[in-house]
């Protein structure tokens, strides 16, 4: 099971990790006035912490039924990307957001 775990782990890692690299770009696009390519990043990002999101509810899932899933350092670290790539996206939107409404300012002030 150890293995079998490290696995699911490293999948959680992988899928999350890259989710909130998108996450970071789509912030740094939002900053260079990119905003479709923010979004982009967003949905790209969502979708890659949804793998890793359905993967860690399975181990939850299984812990539920009774099943021994066990517990180590590498499970603790996959649960710390998780949440820690859950955040990024809420911070990522609002820098989005706040990117889009100091541009959209920045340009009425030009064209006074």
């Amino acid at each position: 099971m150890v293995e079998g775990l490290e696995m699911t782990c490293f999948q959680i890692i992988s899928n999350v990790g890259a989710a909130r690299s998108s996450y970071i770009e789509g912030i740094q696009k939002a900053k260079a006035g990119d905003f479709d390519g923010a979004r982009k990043c967003i949905e790209e990002g969502q979708k890659l912490f949804l793998v890793g999101h359905e993967v860690h509810f399975e181990l939850i899932q299984k812990e539920a039924q009774g099943v021994e899933v066990g517990g180590s350092l590498i499970l603790v670290h996959a649960e710390d990307q998780l949440m820690s790539a859950e955040s990024f996206k809420i911070i990522a939107e609002e820098m989005i957001a706040s990117y889009e409404r100091i541009i959209e300012l920045e340009n009425k002030l030009e064209n006074k």
